[in-house]
């Protein structure tokens, strides 16, 4: 599932391409939404929140979630089965593939679809010390869990979270009371969704050379890059963990 740099990557490559510019076809493919037209309608902005984004036209908001195979595409021809939205201001074409969930909003009360949110970690209301105190608002729960809880802190999703366990030494299933500074693990996850928020080749360990961007995240059975021990993983659900059992306890 994209996360919340991803979306904002997406959000900004769609902002350069539509902000500004009046549409000259709105297509939607979603049956409740299928007599929806913006066509004659402005852009005014394209923004996203956590893992949700906003392209905001005239009096009306569409809202989507990419879930775990969606994505917008510029330019290119929309022959794709999956297709469920595409806008066009002349020349300039936007396209809405698989998307895990579209909706037409009231602009005025959009923000209402994204209010449960957490602090956003690359968003304007970014407040570390709450997320931080939302982080450890249940002391047994587990830290993968907490880290996933997109009313603790919104953008965080399977990858960073590996990655942040590890960052910080404990198991995805520590309870986080365990954590011996909340605050550091909340800063570290803004930093790295940060560097990461204009490209599409995430990196969490500073090295972006191909195979050595991740600490733990894809790695099972490969060697930890700090001790030489071989990651370990399994599954949770839909989500798979990955860690070192020795560098996390």
């Amino acid at each position: 599932m994209p996360e919340g740099d991803t979306v904002f990557h997406t959000a900004a490559v769609l902002a350069t391409a539509l902000t500004g510019k009046t549409l000259t076809r709105c297509d939607i493919r979603v049956p409740r939404y299928a007599d929806v037209d913006l066509s004659g309608q402005r852009v005014d902005e394209v923004i996203s929140r956590g893992k949700y984004l906003f392209i905001r036209v005239g009096s009306a908001s569409i809202h989507s979630h990419l879930k775990m195979e969606g994505s917008w595409r510029i330019g290119g021809r929309p022959v794709d089965h999956r297709v469920r939205i595409i806008l066009e201001a002349g020349p300039v074409r936007a396209t809405g593939v698989d998307l895990g969930m579209l909706e037409v909003l009231d602009r005025h009360h959009d923000d209402d679809a994204v209010a449960h949110l957490g602090p956003d970690l690359l968003g304007d209301d970014w407040d570390p010390g709450l997320a931080a105190e939302r982080l450890v608002a249940d002391p047994q729960r587990p830290l993968a869990s907490a880290l996933l809880d997109q009313t603790v802190m919104a953008g965080i999703g399977n990858v960073y979270c590996n990655e942040l366990c590890f960052i910080v030494g404990r198991l995805p299933t520590a309870p986080v009371v365990e954590l011996n500074d909340p605050g550091r693990l909340v800063s570290r996850a803004r930093e790295m969704l940060w560097a990461n928020r204009l490209r599409w080749s995430r990196c969490t360990t500073g090295d972006t050379r191909p195979g050595r961007q991740l600490w733990v995240y894809g790695r099972a059975g490969l060697p930890c890059r700090r001790c030489g021990t071989s990651v370990d993983s399994d599954r949770n659900g839909e989500r798979i963990r990955f860690w070192c059992p020795s560098c996390q306890r």
